[in-house]
Formats: structure tokens, sequence, C-alpha cells
């Protein structure tokens, strides 16, 4: 009876290794897939790091293209002009947009016609938009680049 039982302790021993080979094999099949997960993600971030920095360098780039279209002439009145050219470009589109508003409010309700709700007429959500969005092209694009960066 015992070399039966010693028979069969033995067979059923002899599977061990394989049965522990197998469980082993699962785990660092496990493991390895988990390894993959982490180097794709590092990649990712690797991606997204160097679309950033040639987003940076590209804006790099436009700066010192605008810097180098705006250097100086060495003529006082020619450099002045220059500079010049869109500040007032800027001041006669604003005074221009503002007279005609005005124009039109006085115009349309008359000159003791005017209040809050008249205004509110004149200067519509359209009118508003338009009036943010000059303002925002020449004084927000640096601050919003800094508060919303890319």
């Amino acid at each position: 009876m015992l070399s039966l039982l010693g028979s069969l302790l033995g067979f059923g021993t002899s599977f061990l290794p394989k049965v522990m080979d197998y469980f082993q094999d699962r785990q660092d099949k496990a493991h390895e897939l988990l390894v993959m997960d982490k180097q794709m993600v590092l990649q990712e971030r690797g991606h997204e790091m160097r679309l950033e920095e040639i987003n940076i360098d590209a804006d790099i780039r436009e700066t010192e293209s605008l810097h180098r279209h705006d250097r100086k002439a060495g003529i006082a009145w020619v450099d002045a002009l220059r500079g010049s050219v869109r500040p007032v470009v800027t001041y006669v589109m604003v005074l221009e947009f503002v007279f005609i508003k005005s124009a039109a409010m006085y115009l349309i309700f008359g000159a003791d016609g005017v209040s809050l709700d008249t205004l509110d007429q004149v200067w519509d959500e359209e009118t508003r938009a338009l009036f943010a969005a000059i303002l925002s092209f020449w004084f927000g694009h640096r601050a919003l680049k800094s508060f919303y960066p890319k």
C-alpha cells in the first residue's frame, strides 16, 4: 500500500514543476504587459513634450522674424512712420467705430432719448464682441498665452 501511495505521490509531484512554471509564466507575462503599458504612456508623454518644444520654437522664430522686420532703417522719419502705422490705423478705426455708433444712437433715439437701454440697443452683443476682439488683439495675446499655455 505504501508503495502504491509513494508511486502516486511521486507521479503527482512530477507535474508540480510544470504547474509552478505555468503560474510563474502567467505572472511574468502580466508584468511584461504592465511594463509595456508604462512604456507607451512614457512615449506619449515624450511626444507631447516634443510637440510643445516645437511650438515654443516656432513662437520664438516668429517673434525673431517680427523683430527682424521692425528693425530700424536708420532714417528717423522712416523709423517713426514705420512705428506709427499700426497704432494710427487702430486709432482711426476705433474712433470711426465710436463715431458711427454714436451717430446711429443720436439719429435713432434723438438727443434727449439716450439712456442705458438705448446704449444696449446700439451697442448690441455683436458690437461688443467686435470691440472686445479689437482690444484683445492688441492687448491680450501675450497675457492669454501666460494663462493658457499650449
